[in-house]
């Protein structure tokens, strides 16, 4: 089965565009006055990850209470400017077993998140960082 997304962007003026994807609600500015591509494909990783962790630390019936990511991605100096290192660190708020909040971030990165597949297909280096912030 294949999955086929369409999507349109559109040039405003200047250096600013709006891209929307067919049947989603919102769309996203890039460039002047919005977010760059490559940040956003930064974003979407981020994303991507943060939904696989949530999703595989609940079905591992962990008691989740919140997470943050922060991703940090450092480009190479020569065209095209691909990411050549991407650090992803989790945070997770809750009494999360450190064992299985790894596992679920081992099954996002290996597995699951595209978005992270793409980056690394892509040459990049991608590593992570995990904090567990327990309830008092």
């Amino acid at each position: 089965m294949s999955d086929v997304v369409k999507g349109k962007v559109k040039w405003v003026e200047g250096e600013q565009f709006i891209g929307r994807i067919e049947g989603d609600q919102c769309s996203v500015i890039l460039g002047e006055g919005g977010i760059s591509p490559m940040k956003l494909l930064l974003l979407s990783v981020a994303g991507c990850t943060a939904f696989d962790v949530v999703m595989i630390l609940k079905k591992m019936r962990e008691p989740i209470k919140g997470l943050e990511i922060e991703i940090e991605g450092t480009r190479r100096d020569e065209y095209p400017r691909i990411y050549k290192e991407v650090t992803i660190h989790y945070r997770i708020y809750g009494n999360v077993d450190e064992k299985k909040a790894r596992r679920a971030i081992e099954l996002s990165q290996e597995k699951y998140c595209s978005a992270s597949a793409h980056i690394k297909l892509s040459g990049a280096k991608v590593n992570y960082t995990l904090e567990i912030i327990p309830e008092s």
